[in-house]
C-alpha cells in the first residue's frame, strides 16, 4: 500500500489509499478496517451506505471486492473519540427539527465543541442533553452530529445530523462544497468594488499559530474563495454579504483583513481599533460605545441551504440579523445622517 494519508477537512476525515499491485480480492469494509487505525467496521459501513466510499471515483457498497491498484477514497464524518463529553441542560434556539436533522441558531459567545479551556458550556454539551436518547449522541464521540462549525464569537445557523446516515451524507455535501452558505458582516471601510471575489490560500500564520494567514502567492495553505456584495454603505463601515465556496478556518475574517477591510471589532485580525473616520474625541467615544454594544467580531451565519440527507429535498433556512449587529447599524445610520446634515 502507498499514498495513504488522512486530511482533516473541517469536521471530517478524508483518506486516499492505493491498493497494492498484488492485492487479492477482499471486501472493502474488511480492507479498510485493516488499513485505518481506530475506525470501526460500522463506521465504514455507514460511510458506504451514504455513498462516501469511492473506488476509482465511483461509489461502492461495503461488499465491493478490492482489486490491485484500486484508488480508494473515503470521507468519514467525525474523528475518533478524544474525551468524554457530559450532557448539559443548556437552552438551544432550534430553527427546525425532524427525525434526521436539527438546525440551531447559535448565539455569540458559545463554543461549538469542547477543547482546551472549553470543556463545558459548548453547543455539543447542549446537544448531548437535548438528543440524549439517540444512539449517535450516546456514542462518546467528541463531535456527534457535527459536520461544520462557526467561531465562538460568530452567531448564526448550524445544521446537526441526528443519525449516522444523515451525518455521512451531510459530511459529503460539505466536503464537495455543494452546501449553500451566506454570511453577513460589518467591516471597516467600504470596498472599492460593490461586488467582488476574494481569493488567496489560507493556512496557519507562521508567526502566530493561533491565527490564520492569507498566502497570496499560493505557495502554502489551502485554496479559499469568498464572494461578497456590499449591502449598505455606512460611511466608515459597511454591511457586507458573503457567499463561501470553501470553508476554511476564519476565512471571511482573514480574507477581509487581507484586502484592508477587517471585520468590525475583530480582536484577532485588527478590527478592534478605529481604522476609519475622524480624530474627533466625540467620534472616538462613539466607536468605543459601539465596541461595547458588539463585543465580538461583527459576523453571523445568515443562511444555509442543503439537500436533506434522507428525503433528498432541497432545504433552505434564513436567520435574522442578531440584535447587537442591528443596534450598531442603526446607531451608525443616525451618526452618519447627523454628519451629513
Amino acid at each position: 500500500m502507498k499514498d495513504e494519508f488522512p486530511e482533516q477537512h473541517e469536521m471530517y476525515e478524508h483518506y486516499r489509499i492505493v491498493a497494492d499491485k498484488g492485492q487479492s480480492p477482499l471486501r472493502i469494509d474488511k480492507f479498510l478496517v485493516n488499513k485505518l487505525e481506530n475506525v470501526s467496521r460500522s463506521r465504514i459501513k455507514n460511510a458506504a451506505a451514504a455513498g462516501n466510499i469511492l473506488v476509482n471515483q465511483q461509489a461502492v457498497k461495503s461488499n465491493y471486492k478490492v482489486k490491485p491498484n484500486d484508488i480508494i477514497t473515503i470521507v468519514l464524518a467525525f474523528p475518533p473519540r478524544e474525551l468524554e463529553i457530559l450532557p448539559e441542560d443548556i437552552p438551544l434556539d432550534i430553527i427546525y427539527e425532524d427525525e434526521d436533522v436539527l438546525l440551531v441558531n447559535k448565539k455569540p459567545g458559545m463554543t461549538v465543541h469542547p477543547g482546551i479551556g472549553n470543556y463545558t458550556g459548548t453547543l455539543i454539551n447542549a446537544l448531548m442533553w437535548h438528543l440524549k436518547d439517540l444512539p449517535l449522541f450516546a456514542s462518546g464521540e467528541i463531535r456527534p452530529g457535527l459536520v461544520h462549525r462557526i467561531d465562538k464569537n460568530t452567531s448564526g445557523l448550524l445544521v446537526i445530523a441526528k443519525n449516522e446516515l444523515s451525518l455521512n451524507r451531510l459530511a459529503k455535501q460539505f466536503f464537495d462544497h455543494t452546501v449553500e452558505r451566506t454570511y453577513q458582516a460589518l467591516v471597516w471601510g467600504v470596498p472599492k468594488e460593490p461586488e467582488g471575489t476574494i481569493t488567496g490560500n489560507i493556512g496557519r500564520n507562521p508567526k502566530d499559530r493561533t491565527k490564520m494567514y492569507v498566502f497570496k502567492d499560493g505557495s502554502q495553505g489551502k485554496p479559499a474563495i469568498t464572494h461578497y456584495k456590499v449591502l449598505e454603505d455606512l460611511g466608515y463601515i459597511s454591511l457586507i454579504e458573503c457567499r463561501l465556496e470553501t470553508g476554511r478556518t476564519h476565512q471571511i475574517r482573514v480574507h477581509f483583513q487581507s484586502i484592508g477591510h477587517p471585520l468590525f471589532n475583530d480582536t484577532e485580525y485588527g478590527g478592534n481599533s478605529i481604522l476609519r473616520g475622524t480624530t474627533f474625541t466625540k467620534y472616538k467615544q462613539f466607536v468605543q460605545n459601539n465596541f461595547k454594544i458588539l463585543p465580538r467580531q461583527a459576523l453571523y451565519a445568515k443562511s444555509l441551504g442543503f439537500v436533506h440527507p434522507v428525503s433528498g429535498k432541497r432545504m433552505f433556512f434564513n436567520s435574522d440579523l442578531p440584535e447587537d449587529m442591528q443596534t450598531v447599524i442603526e446607531r451608525w445610520k443616525v451618526y452618519t445622517s447627523g454628519r451629513l446634515d
